[in-house]
């Protein structure tokens, strides 16, 4: 039984769309069920800022891996790449579809192909990351282009933990290529994946407005209320995209605007690497979200797979 994959980048409708994808698999007779493969929808209170789906929303199909993770753990891909797998394998054993679906490009690719990933180590972890709160990640980023011009290009000069990352797996297995991703990776199992698209214009739109109703729906009561459970002591939580900017506008660091701001540019760059790292799956199925008769076919071609 093949696993559907549906990725694109934040805002195209990717849960809709795998919700419709389900109800016609039903209608014919099968079933399915939902996958998160999002690193933010895996914490338990971080609901407005991923827009995830309440339970009521979800239309009776079951979900997993939502809601894993305390705001204080450490999301890892190694670890979810365990855990995504298993839930797929038990999909499939009790004779349902598995949709893997979600916008983190790194999780998808961890569970559809056959990375391996480098342990860790505890003393040059704590090491690399006194040096990115001492010294930022420029100076960090610098240091892994010099190592390795190619993962450094990949990461970008600002994602201060994926640089951390990759140094230290440069550093225990003494091999530069070691951080990057094979180019031709080996599929775990057989899967079909569709990635969503929109028009940049109609995107860059839709996310601003995304933004504010974050906002208006109470990002900042949300933030409060993870606030005790620690969410500040998190080093993937509190970094995530809206919430870090909802933290410092209750410290009274920003206002309210500056911090909407913020999340619209920091959204419309992220969507922008979303749409790079998934331009790379060559065998997808590229679908215009807007395009109702495209979404209807590529729908009920899902639905037939066995």
């Amino acid at each position: 039984m093949s696993v559907v994959a549906v990725v694109g980048a934040t805002g195209t409708g990717k849960s809709a769309f795998a919700l419709d994808v389900a109800e016609e698999i039903a209608r014919r007779g099968g079933r399915a069920e939902v996958v998160n493969a999002d690193a933010m929808q895996l914490y338990r209170g971080m609901d407005i800022g991923t827009a995830k789906l309440a339970v009521g929303e979800r239309r009776g199909v079951p979900h997993h891996l939502f809601d894993v993770l305390d705001v204080t753990e450490e999301a890892s891909v190694a670890r979810y790449q365990v855990e995504a797998r298993a839930a797929i394998d038990a999909i499939i054993a009790r004779g349902a579809v598995p949709i893997l679906v979600g916008g983190s490009g790194l999780y998808v690719s961890s569970v559809l192909f056959d990375f391996q990933f480098p342990g860790t180590d505890a003393a040059v972890r704590a090491r690399l990351e006194d040096e990115l709160e001492r010294l930022g990640p420029g100076i960090l980023a610098r240091r892994l282009a010099d190592l390795d011009a190619e993962t450094a290009a990949a990461i970008g000069s600002t994602n201060g933990r994926r640089i951390v990352r990759a140094l230290e797996v440069i550093e225990i297995t003494g091999e530069p290529a070691a951080a990057r991703l094979p180019d031709e990776p080996l599929v775990w199992r057989e899967h079909r994946t569709v990635m969503l698209t929109t028009p940049r214009d109609v995107l860059v739109d839709r996310l601003d407005r995304r933004v504010e109703a974050m906002w208006a729906d109470g990002i900042t009561d949300e933030v409060r209320r993870l606030l005790p459970l620690g969410i500040e002591r998190g080093v993937t939580a509190s970094r995530a995209i809206g919430y870090r900017q909802a933290i410092d506008e209750i410290h009274g660091t920003v206002s309210p605007d500056e911090a909407i701001a913020e999340t619209q540019r920091l959204t419309r760059r992220y969507a922008r690497r979303q749409v790079g790292w998934f331009s790379r799956y060559r065998e997808a199925a590229l679908v215009d979200s807007g395009d109702a008769t495209a979404v209807r076919e590529q729908i009920a071609r899902l639905s037939s797979l066995d």
